[in-house]
């Protein structure tokens, strides 16, 4: 039997245009999780670069990494201009 190697699957690495990230955070947004969504923006900044992101929004970097954890408690003006940050627009649409 031969050794396989594996590695942690990071969604982040496959987040490669804004199209990637607008429907990754859209199916987020549809499942209603607030955890999820705020993980989902997590892993999209990561993708685009925390530090360029800190910077865009004017939050500190360790701000950012605590406001995008799963646990992190986001407010709406944070995730505001994170979103602005990545280049995308929230947009609402009846049910």
């Amino acid at each position: 039997m031969s050794n396989i190697k594996t590695r942690p699957w990071d969604v982040a690495e496959h987040l490669e245009t804004k199209e990637d990230m607008a429907a990754y955070l859209e199916a987020a947004l549809e499942d209603g999780d607030t955890a999820l969504v705020v993980a989902a923006l997590g892993d999209i900044a990561r993708a685009k670069g925390m530090t360029q992101i800190a910077s865009e929004t004017g939050l500190g970097q360790e701000s950012l990494d605590q406001a995008l954890l799963m646990e992190g408690n986001l407010e709406l003006a944070t995730f505001l201009k994170v979103i602005q940050a990545l280049g995308l627009r929230l947009r609402a649409t009846p049910i």
